[in-house]
């Protein structure tokens, strides 16, 4: 009898310990996105960044990170993070208009028009609404990023709506997609990932992206003319670092707060660094003979007026809350 005691107490001590290590055992996360890797992409800097946070933190917590739409294409990361499939990624949230439309509101011709005025919209009813749809969705945001771009073209500088008349344009989301067709251009689908080649081969003449973009993608060897954001800027779009709820909930409470921090960390690097990578941008196209160029208040206001017919009013007609978002975006000073 004391001998099959002695034999229960060694079987529940070999599975506690093996409990024990079974909950020590670190969790890896897999992030995601689209951007090349280790070239100086602020945007893949952001997400190593949250990667070394958590593993300095020695909280059992592992972010493994794939670049460069080496794990998931760009438009499969909403839903793999919906799903728990993915982890985390730093995406462009119009990617996902096509599951929520109002999404599209973050990628809205003219709506942040600086990045100053793209601080304060973090801040806004705006944002608290977006946010919502986000969290609505299955999925929570880590870091706030709001990043400027332009329009590039092979053929000459686009300032005007007369600009793009006839122009192969690729356009990053549904809502710029109608601005440019309103102003005569002709649309083509094509991703972010995918402009070089599209430039090169001609199946696109001119594409609007942001700065990290059009360097990490090296359009300068391609492009003629690049308009830079400047003051006013119509090109800026939501591409926070997110993460899957369901992911989140798997952690204990010293992870998340790691994650939290880390994403609080990302995004403080990313906006003390902005309009620095817009000024790397600016050099190397100039390096490569290529025109810059910005926008007037003038000439923005022609763009603006095209949109208010076009992106604004279908956003309107097709989101059930659309004017409400444009008019909270709108109200920030």
């Amino acid at each position: 009898m004391k001998k099959f005691q002695w034999k229960s107490t060694l079987v529940a001590l070999a599975a506690v310990a093996l409990c024990g290590s079974a909950a020590a055992a670190p969790i890896t996360l897999r992030a995601s996105h689209q951007f090349p890797g280790g070239k100086g992409d602020v945007r893949d800097d952001m997400v190593q960044m949250i990667a070394r946070e958590a593993k300095a933190a020695n909280v059992d917590l592992a972010i493994q990170v794939y670049p460069g739409a080496s794990l998931f294409k760009p438009e499969q990361q909403w839903n793999a993070m919906v799903n728990g499939q993915l982890d985390m990624t730093l995406f462009p949230l119009d990617y996902a208009s096509g599951q929520v439309r109002a999404f599209s509101a973050t990628l809205m011709p003219g709506l942040v028009r600086n990045y100053a005025r793209a601080k304060r919209l973090n801040d806004s009813q705006f944002m608290k609404d977006i946010r919502a749809k986000i969290e609505q969705a299955g999925v929570i945001v880590l870091s706030d990023a709001w990043f400027g771009g332009g329009m590039a073209s092979k053929r000459g500088c686009i300032l005007q709506p007369a600009d793009v008349k006839g122009l192969k344009f690729r356009a990053a989301g549904p809502t710029f997609a109608q601005m440019w067709q309103a102003a005569g251009a002709s649309i083509v689908s094509v991703p972010s990932n995918e402009i070089y080649n599209a430039f090169q081969t001609g199946v696109a003449e001119a594409t609007d992206t942001s700065m990290g973009s059009f360097l990490s993608f090296r359009l300068y060897e391609q492009a003629k003319c690049l308009t830079v954001p400047g003051n006013n800027a119509l090109w800026f779009m939501y591409e926070p670092v997110l993460m899957s709820k369901k992911s989140f909930n798997k952690l204990n409470k010293k992870q998340q707060d790691v994650l939290i921090a880390a994403g609080k960390k990302a995004q403080k690097y990313y906006e003390d660094k902005a309009e620095s990578v817009d000024a790397a941008t600016i050099k190397a196209y100039k390096d490569h003979g290529v025109e810059i160029k910005s926008l007037s208040d003038q000439e923005f206001d022609q763009w603006i007026e095209v949109a208010k017919k076009s992106s604004y009013a279908e956003f309107a007609k097709d989101v059930p809350d659309g004017k409400k978002l444009i008019d909270e975006a709108m109200s920030v000073k």
